[in-house]
């Protein structure tokens, strides 16, 4: 697939990238980004372990650097793309922050926010799925493999 600047497929490969960092340091592989007005003002990805705080999931801290970078708490003219649906404390931030669009890879079966409660986002928050999900499935498959290995 060819990627050009600026596409949704861009910013998603952007948070797969953040995904393999996560990958990479024993973290669930889940990577996400902020744009605003077609820039990345934030890349996080899953820092649970590595921070030993259950709260430092990939939007969390993908919510805080962007309202960093932006001098306020509201995300209104921005989007989050993420490797994996959002779960329910994160749809809470982001319902808190207000963001404009929320694009997610792949579906969470089991602890996915539009399973839980899907008007946990804002209102007026757009919400897309399924892009580039095959790709972020097989990170998080790999991932999972590779534990249950260590395991046995």
């Amino acid at each position: 697939m060819e990627l050009t600047v600026n596409s949704d497929e861009y910013f998603m490969r952007e948070a797969l990238r953040q995904a393999e960092i996560a990958y990479d340091e024993g973290e669930i592989p889940v990577g996400a980004i902020v744009v605003c007005q077609k820039k990345i003002i934030a890349k996080a990805y899953n820092q649970t372990e590595k921070l030993n705080d259950v709260t430092a999931h990939a939007e969390m801290l993908a919510i805080t650097a962007a309202a960093n970078h932006l001098g306020g708490k509201y995300l209104t003219d921005c989007t989050l793309y993420v490797s994996l649906e959002p779960c329910g404390m994160c749809a809470g931030a982001l319902n808190w922050s207000q963001i404009s669009e929320i694009v997610y890879a792949l579906e969470d079966e089991k602890r996915g926010f539009t399973k839980i409660n899907p008007h946990m986002v804002h209102s007026k928050t757009k919400v897309r799925s399924g892009l580039m999900a095959s790709e972020s499935k097989k990170i998080l498959d790999n991932f999972f493999a590779r534990l249950r290995d260590r395991r046995n």
